[in-house]
């Protein structure tokens, strides 16, 4: 997994109202959750890399004092950002708390109309949380590379898909690209039938082949060995002597 930066969280549907007013170069940082926080001392229960939401109903009580301490105790727990909705507690932010903010180079951010935290939340964890495909491998590629250094490429492919990759071209395309429509959408007829641009009675209809060709397609080890085998088959067709889609 992959942390996203606080730049990267900003970059979200579910954060396009966000203005930042400090802390620009560190925007840079990963942020590792996303914590809804109206008490002063909740740097004491966070443990570093956190991005806080406030309504700043609290802050709007504290003194001026408390507040620029406030931005100062956030900084010093590791929190990598502040992000406050000036619609209750504040409507502005209190200029000792920028002033902390900037000395510090500590992310400050405002939403200057309501948002619904838990949707920014959401967001945000959807993002923390997703795996991260490397951009230089793409999936699979180390597996795929296995495969044809270690001589097996030819053997594992023709083991998976060998009677459909027998077929004449236009056949062989028909089949191969409905295949791979069908696992990417896992076996949903109705969305590998939209991907394709046919009809979903056409879909059954190739499916049925592809059963009768490949067999049980049911079994999740059996649609993993197809999807590899699809993957090999786009990227070295070439050097394995099959023809091209």
């Amino acid at each position: 997994m992959s942390l996203p930066t606080l730049r990267q969280l900003l970059e979200l549907p579910a954060f396009r109202k966000a203005e930042v007013l400090a802390g620009e170069s560190q925007l840079g940082q990963q942020v590792t959750w996303v914590h809804v926080a109206e008490v002063l001392d909740v740097g004491r229960l966070l443990s570093g890399g956190e991005l806080v939401l406030s309504t700043g109903i609290e802050l709007a009580r504290a003194t001026p004092e408390e507040r620029a301490t406030y931005v100062r105790s956030l900084a010093e727990a590791g929190v990598h950002g502040l992000a406050l909705e000036l619609v209750q507690g504040l409507r502005e932010v209190p200029v000792e708390m920028l002033w902390a903010a900037q000395a510090l180079e500590f992310p400050l951010l405002v939403f200057r109309s309501e948002v619904r935290f838990a949707d920014l939340t959401r967001a945000a964890h959807e993002r923390i949380l997703r795996p991260k495909i490397q951009e230089e491998e793409p999936a699979l590629e180390s597996v795929l590379e296995a495969l044809v250094e270690t001589g097996r490429s030819t053997a594992f492919l023709h083991s998976q898909l060998g009677p459909v990759l027998s077929l004449p071209e236009r056949p062989r395309r028909t089949l191969l690209s409905t295949l791979e429509a069908l696992l990417a959408a896992q076996f949903n007829i109705a969305e590998a039938a939209r991907k394709l641009g046919v009809r979903r009675q056409s879909v059954y209809y190739r499916l049925e082949q592809l059963t009768g060709m490949l067999g049980d397609l049911d079994l999740p080890e059996r649609r993993l060995g197809l999807w590899v085998a699809l993957e090999l088959w786009k990227r070295f067709f070439y050097t394995l002597s099959i023809a091209p889609p």
